[in-house]
């Protein structure tokens, strides 16, 4: 399973997050996750798709099965990622620069 290792790796570093981030987030001890990247050791299926989910990718991708790509932009990505563990005010103040910073660039100021 070193393939799902390198998966996890790779999109950790893809979506800027670190290991004990993805850890908490699926619900997971930051020493098994780390079993896990490290290939000591497999996660059972309902772990993936939580490890899965965190990742914003499919447990096909992890494990490497088939060809999938990703539609969206990696920053669009890793926002998504980073909105789980946002409290609510932080996400309105989140969607306050978000629509302002459109507003500019739609106005032409940037």
């Amino acid at each position: 399973m070193e393939s799902f290792a390198s998966n996890l790796r790779l999109r950790t570093k893809e979506l800027g997050i670190h290991q004990a981030d993805v850890a908490r987030r699926a619900g997971l001890s930051e020493k098994r996750y780390s079993n896990y990247v490290t290939g000591r050791r497999e996660p059972d299926l309902a772990t993936v798709v939580r490890i899965a989910k965190v990742l914003q990718t499919t447990p096909d991708r992890l494990l490497s099965f088939g060809e999938e790509t990703d539609a969206e932009p990696i920053a669009q990505q890793r926002i998504r990622a980073a909105i789980g563990v946002l409290s609510p005010d932080d996400l309105e103040t989140v969607a306050i620069m978000v629509e302002a910073l459109a507003s500019k660039r739609h106005a032409g100021g940037g």
